[in-house]
């Protein structure tokens, strides 16, 4: 269990007696505190000590390009990857498609057509505003000339990420998409990583992961090319490459592990509630599931529930493991105190399970995406639903959105005025500019006038 202030501890109405899987904690400022303390510890800001082998890989790379690459793949990968092997074949896609269960391709097609739909409508067109007296103010609407596309490989294969991280970059007009992801040792990539990057649009594969992955993409080699933005979740070697080499290129963001918050009343079904917690706790030992509550009867029916699940489901230690670390039941005085938690907390998923949803929805500030009632389980925006399920972590959702259209556009502002609309507010420039002691651009403005 992880480790937070004694306080906690204080105000434990029920941990953990005869197996049970969730701890239930009285929600007071300074419980909510020590949660967030806690939870802050996941971010990948504090795991510098393997920053500078991150930036030694980055170097390396910048500096020997391919050579270097070819080297970490074979230490990492175990796989001998050269100039003529880097690229993933139409071949090997095609054959993809026949490893994997065409059931299964009919449902990542309709996936992909839900994410499309809903980016789709997120599209801006450029607008211009003019005025009689010349004025012409407006804004140019421009998709970045490349992407690259991060995805990790083995046992962490995700397609639908795959489809989260490249349709909106198709639907924003992105000229071209590239990927990288690592092989097997045998030199193949994941079947379902490819087809769905097949169905997404990606133009070209590289069989390449890791650090060395986002450094290829950053400052391109001979074989991969510099892509103007990076997006994509992986391991925290690559969460810090990324932020090592934002500033060089755009990056989505830097990805925290997986969090659920449910926010829910005495009217929630406690089976519901306990699954879908449990649905992110699956996803490593770092994950967080938290339910907060008005109803000590649904917290403990619920911590109930979540120890009969946890003795069935596969992944039991892992799940065991993130609720010994990051779950919590908050119990909450009241729906205030509640909504209150929840937008300290700013979880990436946030579940409502109140007898108004829609009401206690327009009461929240802070969440990644958000699951109105007892059929919006998160799973279903994970796969399916189509908004983006690539969403800030770790707090991060006070201040960030989850990734979409808007982050594969740029925006150039467009100005021009005319003499006549110049000439009305020269002197306004001027004597402003002055007032910052920039003299150079107050003449740039008067030399237009010095005929009067």
């Amino acid at each position: 269990m992880s480790v937070v202030s004694k306080v906690l501890f204080h105000n434990i109405l029920y941990l953990k007696k005869g197996g049970t899987a969730m701890r239930i904690v009285t929600l007071t400022k300074e419980t909510k505190q020590s949660i967030l303390d806690d939870l802050l510890k996941r971010s990948p800001n504090n795991y510098t000590q393997y920053e500078s082998t991150v930036n030694e890989i980055i170097e390396n790379v910048r500096s020997n390009k391919d050579a270097a690459i070819f080297d970490y793949t074979l230490k990492f990968d175990r796989f001998a990857l050269n100039a003529e092997n880097i690229r993933v074949t139409r071949a090997e896609i095609d054959e993809a498609y026949r490893l994997l269960d065409q059931e299964l391709i009919e449902v990542i097609r309709q996936s992909a057509e839900n994410i499309r739909t809903f980016h789709t409508k997120q599209l801006r067109n450029s607008w211009f505003d003019s005025k009689e007296d010349g004025t012409i103010l407006g804004m140019k609407i421009t998709p970045i000339a490349k992407a690259g596309v991060y995805v990790p490989g083995g046992k962490a294969a995700y397609p639908s990420s795959v489809l989260m991280n490249v349709i909106p970059a198709k639907v924003a007009g992105v000229g071209q998409i590239i990927m990288t992801t690592p092989p097997g040792t045998d030199g193949r990539v994941n079947p379902g990583t490819l087809v769905a990057a097949d169905i997404a649009g990606v133009d070209t594969i590289y069989k390449v992961g890791g650090a060395q992955a986002i450094a290829a993409m950053a400052f391109g080699t001979e074989s991969i090319p510099k892509v103007d933005k990076i997006t994509g979740p992986g391991n925290i070697f690559v969460a810090l490459a990324k932020k090592a080499v934002y500033g060089y290129v755009s990056i989505d963001s830097i990805a925290g592990p997986s969090e659920i918050l449910v926010l829910a009343d005495e009217t929630a079904n406690p089976r519901y509630v306990a699954a879908d917690l449990l649905s992110q706790a699956e996803h490593d030992e770092l994950a967080s599931a938290i339910l907060v509550t008005t109803s000590k009867g649904l917290a403990e029916q619920v911590s109930r529930e979540v120890d009969g699940f946890v003795k069935e489901l596969s992944r039991s230690q892992i799940i065991q493991k993130s609720l010994d670390n990051y779950g919590y039941i908050l119990l909450a005085e009241n729906m205030a105190d509640a909504i209150d938690a929840a937008n300290a907390i700013a979880s990436e998923h946030l579940e409502i399970l109140t007898k108004n949803p829609f009401d206690t929805m327009t009461r929240i500030r802070n969440a990644g995406a958000i699951f109105l009632g007892e059929y919006a389980s998160e799973p279903l925006g994970d796969y399916f639903a189509g908004p983006n399920h690539i969403l800030p972590t770790n707090g991060t959702a006070k201040f960030f959105s989850p990734v979409n259209v808007d982050d594969f556009i740029k925006k150039t502002s467009i100005i021009s005025y005319s003499r006549e609309a110049l000439e009305k507010v020269h002197e306004n420039i001027e004597r402003f500019a002055k007032s910052e002691g920039l003299t150079a651009h107050a003449n740039s403005i008067k030399v237009r006038f010095e005929d009067q």
